[in-house]
């Protein structure tokens, strides 16, 4: 029996859902794939409530059963506030998102039969949305992405009362929700044991669009983005050294790839392309990067005994344009995401003066992202999860696309990345600067420890989907809360 015949069968209405995030849609990716499997596989109507800022996917722009309620945002105030207002300003914040957030969904949205709600944030969103599924005779089920309590003591520290509270507020009303899905099978045993709550695990998994990118894709997508690439503002390194000033107008070379005609070659000299993606925040120690960046730089050219002369440098760009092949090539770094401290490391990566490393930040569009995995030769990740309990959704994308990814150790990282099959793992800048001579020596034939890696994620990119997690995992828990409620 489906949910939709299972739902409220006397009102003879289609069945609803309502997402909730507390945050820009745009970068919530796993509650944009909610909404589309309770659209699509659960034929339910969708009510999405989150806040503007980033374009979600087509996708779920597109669905005609998906509805997207965007709420106004809390400003922030960034000068003239007397210090002796800020815990006002701190409380002050909650209730108000606390109001506008039970007022749309409570009056702005049509009822829904459950409530999806990601958490963290859990001030003030668990209590609204409790709030609300008790007015609307709703349920509501807990999508646990992380605890938000660990992510407050990271500013404020384990031992702040502050946070003491948050946790004590997350736990409260987290155990009553009607059902919760987590994201691994250790936050699934820390709910159980120490906060009385029964989970679901349902791991993050790629959607359908997430694929190895063909020639003709990686050509386009590298056309699209050629001027970002070779010429950016105020610098000169590898990559735009011999490029600035050529407009491309035939958008038949690009950086990496070649149009004659219409076969599409990769350039046998092109730059080994790594991709990271971050929300620059403190959880991921983006440093960690720039010092391998440095090492890989300064050993590569010990290896190949260069020194720093002026007229080195000069050689090895001539060579480069000539179209030399070496060892060990170029690396294009290319750093996706927005966040706090993006521009920090931006001006630290001006200063770096590196001759084979060069870095690009930016933003894609979301149907363009995918391609970007899928046209890189390596991921990297910089996660380290405030609990340790979490994964990143990022390397799930990675590995959809066919991407290996060398990643930050930590506790439960090993639920994911499989260390020598589909990725490697690092704690330190040398680690993983010894992982990039490692795996690029000889790209882009002779690297066959990347090539193993890159078979062994798209294996995993290749068995495992999203629709086919979800409706496994969460279909039969939503169906059975809905069913509940409606007895």
């Amino acid at each position: 029996m489906s949910i939709l015949t299972q739902m409220k069968g006397e009102q003879q209405k289609r069945g609803r859902a309502a997402v909730v995030v507390l945050g820009d849609l745009g970068r919530s990716p796993r509650m944009q794939y909610h909404a589309l499997s309770l659209a699509r596989q659960a034929s339910l109507e969708v009510d999405i409530v989150a806040y503007g800022g980033s374009d979600p996917h087509l996708a779920v722009l597109e669905h005609p059963s998906i509805r997207i309620h965007k709420m106004a945002q809390w400003q922030k105030v960034r000068w003239g506030l007397p210090k002796i207002l800020y815990p006002f300003m701190l409380l002050l914040k909650p209730l108000i998102q606390f109001l506008i957030l039970l007022w749309v969904l409570c009056v702005r949205i049509p009822s829904p039969d459950v409530f999806v709600v990601q958490n963290p944030p859990s001030i003030p969103t668990l209590l609204a949305v409790k709030w609300a599924s008790w007015l609307r005779n709703s349920s509501f089920i807990i999508d646990w992405h992380n605890f938000g309590y660990t992510l407050l003591a990271m500013s404020l520290g384990r031992s702040n009362p502050f946070v003491r509270v948050y946790r004590w507020f997350e736990k409260h009303y987290g155990k009553t929700a009607n059902g919760a899905l987590c994201v691994t099978r250790a936050m699934q045993h820390e709910l159980a044991q120490n906060w009385g709550i029964k989970a679901t695990v349902l791991y993050d998994q790629p959607p359908e669009f997430f694929h190895p990118a063909s020639l003709e894709e990686k050509h386009k997508l590298f056309c699209r983005l050629f001027k970002d690439l070779s010429q950016p503002h105020g610098v000169r390194d590898c990559i735009s050294n011999g490029t600035t000033g050529k407009e491309n107008p035939l958008l038949s070379d690009t950086l990496f790839t070649t149009q004659v005609g219409t076969a599409i070659f990769l350039k046998p000299n092109r730059p080994a392309l790594v991709v990271s993606s971050t929300s620059w925040t403190p959880d991921e120690d983006f440093g960690i990067l720039l010092e391998a960046a440095v090492m890989y730089d300064r050993r590569v050219a010990a290896i190949l005994n260069e020194d720093d002369s002026i007229e080195e440098e000069q050689n090895l760009s001539k060579a480069i344009s000539e179209g030399k092949q070496f060892l060990y090539p170029r690396l294009l770094f290319i750093i996706t995401g927005k966040g706090p401290e993006k521009e920090k490391y931006e001006e630290k990566i001006k200063r770096l003066n590196l001759k084979r490393v060069a870095f690009r930040t930016m933003w894609l569009a979301a149907e363009d992202y995918p391609l970007l995995l899928g046209s890189a030769d390596l991921g990297v990740c910089l996660h380290t999860s405030s609990s340790g309990l979490d994964l990143p959704m990022k390397v799930v994308d990675m590995f959809g696309c066919g991407l290996p990814v060398c990643a930050v150790s930590y506790s439960c990282i090993q639920e994911l990345v499989k260390a020598d099959q589909n990725g490697l793992l690092f704690s330190s800048s040398s680690e993983l600067a010894d992982e990039l001579l490692m795996l690029f020596k000889g790209f882009p034939d002779e690297c066959h420890a990347l090539k193993s890696l890159k078979n062994g994620a798209l294996e995993w990119g290749s068995t495992s989907r999203w629709a086919t997690e979800w409706e496994e995992h969460a279909k039969p828990l939503i169906s059975e809360v809905i069913n509940r409620n409606s007895n």
